[in-house]
């Protein structure tokens, strides 16, 4: 008599439990975004990366005292709370309670003083240990002139870390959102050595942590839910392309196979947002340089004025409207506009018409003894793999051509081509772009220190250049300060120790269904704060 009436009940529960199911799959579906990264990382580990590509995952990964936001503003990261002392040099940060690293060990101010010394350490040759100089005896240490344990960094606590400084610098709170000041696990470095940054290795203590790296297919990364702030992470997962192949990840965006694409063939703009809409194609300027390295230590770019006459004879104007659409603008000087405060400094010559450019640039190849009548050139340009790139190289090729050059171009993966130029290799010219790691011209300027043995490509040295460069770091009065800065640059864009070609634009292909994302000057976007519809 009951079996119909269990049974009736047994079938509406089982219905109950199905629409249930079905109301549950979309929040217990893995989110996954998809990100074109734009290139090969040459690594992982804080203490030896240099450019952007490598950047955009290892700040997923790890977490400084300070982060960007969305809108490029800095942020308290593993850091709730600062002070800073009445004279300006000395910091005291107190740790978040619940910041812990993926393995669940507590995230504490010794793991701060731990990779600050392990960055300055002479022996690790980290490739921006200049970034932490401003801490106290920084540059001594890593000049191989004073203890590690000597750095100005001390674990009042495990939670209480406090800084000292050289001097007061203004930035410094932006610097340490830099990859430079990231922390990093002790133990597993102690542990695996080099291997350290190995999946099932890595111990991560940002929102995400590496799960596989399959050199020139993909990176993945997962959600760490041992992040202090996973409940506000809305990605399972990040999936990274390296590819430098812009037409393919472009056509990769358009089939659905990439949500985020960085780079994008500049000169394909218009075509693009015709295509895909332009809300979904994203160009702004931002704090960059685009620039060409002339390798100074040999002829003919040890002379100056072959290195003025082959920066005189690049027409930006053509670069920057044929080949990138106008999303760069024409540069005369290293430092980008729109830093408070700073006026770039530009060479004389910045103001003459291109064809007066022109007619200059051969005197003085004259006057040096090259170009009709005088010894050869041959000059040959690499630059990284990048369809933009090359455009760029073909178009300065014929214009150096003009002046009786032979020129060659040739490219490298980003990855081999920073490293060629890092380790000091020899070359005529190199295309070389820098993003600001801070808002402050110091950060373009000391790559032209002749110390800086890591990103002074060109080799270029001027004594009275690394004077005025020393002298602002001693200057607390801000206006003199940014004076001593623009004489400096007077000097570098007088001799042309670098030749400025552009103000560079970030250039990003957004899916419409991705949240979050927004262009910002310091072109930082961590996935934290992203969400896929």
């Amino acid at each position: 008599m009951n079996t119909p009436r269990i049974i009736r009940a047994m079938s509406a529960a089982l219905i109950a439990g199905s629409m249930l199911a079905v109301l549950a799959t979309p929040s217990l579906a893995e989110v996954v975004i998809r990100r074109g990264n734009g290139g090969e990382p040459q690594t992982l580990d804080q203490a030896h990366i240099s450019i952007d590509v490598e950047g955009f995952i290892v700040r997923d990964m790890f977490e400084g005292l300070t982060i960007y936001d969305p809108h490029g503003k800095v942020i308290p990261g593993v850091a709730e709370s600062w002070t800073l002392s009445d004279d300006g040099t000395v910091y005291t940060f107190k740790l978040r309670a619940d910041a812990n690293w993926s393995d669940g060990t507590p995230v504490t101010a010794g793991d701060f003083v731990f990779a600050y010394q392990r960055m300055e350490d002479p022996k690790e040759a980290a490739e921006y240990a200049n970034i932490l100089y401003p801490i106290k005896n920084a540059e001594a240490i890593n000049g191989g002139n004073a203890a590690v344990d000597t750095l100005g960094v001390k674990a009042i606590d495990d939670k209480t870390l406090e800084i000292t400084l050289e001097r007061p610098t203004p930035y410094f709170i932006q610097l340490l959102a830099h990859y430079a000041a990231l922390p990093v696990p002790k133990w597993a470095i102690e542990k695996f050595g080099g291997e350290w940054i190995k999946p099932g290795n890595i111990v991560c203590n940002g929102a995400f942590c590496l799960t596989e790296n399959v050199p020139n297919d993909h990176i993945t990364t997962v959600k760490n839910p041992k992040y202090w702030d996973a409940a506000s992470v809305k990605i399972d997962k990040v999936i990274y392309n390296p590819s430098e192949d812009q037409a393919t990840t472009e056509r990769m965006f358009e089939a659905g196979e990439l949500d985020v694409v960085y780079n994008f063939q500049t000169d394909q703009m218009k075509f693009l947002q015709d295509k895909l809409g332009k809300d979904q194609v994203l160009a702004a300027p931002d704090l960059s340089s685009y620039y060409y390295v002339l390798d100074t230590r040999k002829p003919p770019f040890d002379d100056a004025r072959v290195r003025a006459a082959f920066s005189m004879a690049v027409d930006r104007d053509f670069l920057s409207d044929k080949i990138f659409s106008s999303t760069q603008m024409p540069a005369y000087s290293f430092v980008p506009e729109g830093i408070v405060g700073y006026t770039p400094a530009k060479p004389e010559w910045a103001d003459l018409d291109q064809l007066d450019r022109e007619d200059k640039a051969k005197d003085l190849l004259k006057e040096a003894g090259y170009g009709e009548g005088g010894k050869p050139l041959k000059v040959d340009i690499r630059f990284n793999t990048n369809e933009n790139h090359k455009k760029v190289a073909t178009a300065v090729a014929d214009m150096w051509k003009a002046l009786g050059a032979e020129v060659t171009i040739q490219n490298l993966d980003v990855k081999s081509h920073y490293a060629y130029l890092q380790e000091g290799g020899s070359f005529d010219a190199a295309r070389c772009g820098w993003q600001a790691d801070y808002a402050d011209p110091e950060n373009f300027l000391n790559l032209l220190v002749s110390s800086n043995k890591t990103f002074n490509y060109g080799h270029w040295t001027n004594a009275k250049y690394d004077e005025l460069m020393k002298a602002s770091y001693e200057e607390r009065d801000q206006a003199k300060r940014m004076q001593l800065m623009h004489d400096a640059e007077q000097i570098a864009m007088d001799e042309q120790g670098l030749v400025p070609l552009m103000v560079h634009a970030s250039t990003w292909l957004v899916s419409n269904k991705v949240k979050g994302f927004a262009m910002n000057g310091v072109n930082e976007h961590l996935t934290k704060f992203l969400s896929l519809e």
